[in-house]
């Protein structure tokens, strides 16, 4: 089957960026998919690296979605704080624990659907946790993928879900999950959106935005 002229230019892109970026995972820390569940809620405008810095005592206290139930949410908002809109936080926490508790038996589901369905989960985070604990095909469209999925020229969209479709048309399903991680590995180091390295970049024959003026 021959590719189209759009699914040869992201081709070319994510070889490489695989080049690149030989080991890519999930920036946010964590042992099962519930706590991927909970990073990830938490994650909302909030760096990776904050979440990582809460979570590390956070899943000490918290074992599973019961310990979430039945503490306060004034005690949970505290434990929290630093991540940013505390309280809503804690409230989508509280909530989705006690779905999982009531309809999954304290399980995070491992289908899609049920995971979008989830108090304080949208599809980025279904996203994450179906790839990354579940390994179901599936790309999560954070800032980093939003940005340079129109910078290199893939959509021109500021439409998560319009971003997340068209990236599964132009990539084979094997590559979905990883997807993400290149382009938020890469969004990180190079494609700095205050000061992007575009001399130091090894798309810049391939990227619609090069500049050979940022160095």
């Amino acid at each position: 089957m021959s590719l189209k002229p759009e699914q040869k230019h992201a081709k070319k892109i994510f070889d490489l960026l695989k080049d690149e970026y030989p080991v890519v995972k999930s920036a946010l820390n964590f042992d099962n998919p519930f706590q991927l569940l909970i990073a990830t809620i938490l994650s909302a405008q909030c760096t990776d690296e904050r979440v990582n810095i809460v979570t590390q005592s956070l899943f000490k206290k918290y074992k599973g979605s019961k310990d979430f139930i039945k503490v306060t949410s004034a005690e949970l908002e505290k434990d929290i704080f630093s991540t940013g809109f505390y309280r809503q936080k804690a409230k989508s926490l509280k909530q989705c624990c006690e779905v999982l508790e009531k309809d999954f038996s304290g399980k995070v589901p491992a289908d899609f659907e049920s995971l979008n369905k989830l108090p304080g989960v949208g599809r980025k985070t279904a996203s994450v946790v179906a790839g990354n604990a579940f390994g179901i095909p599936a790309i999560a469209v954070d800032t980093h993928v939003k940005r340079l999925s129109n910078l290199l020229g893939f959509i021109d969209s500021s439409d998560p879900e319009k971003i997340e479709i068209k990236l599964k048309e132009l990539l084979p399903e094997e590559d979905w999950i990883n997807s993400s991680h290149y382009l938020a590995a890469h969004g990180r180091k190079i494609c700095i959106a205050r000061k992007p390295h575009c001399l130091k970049c090894v798309l810049g024959d391939v990227c619609p935005g090069f500049n050979p003026d940022n160095k």
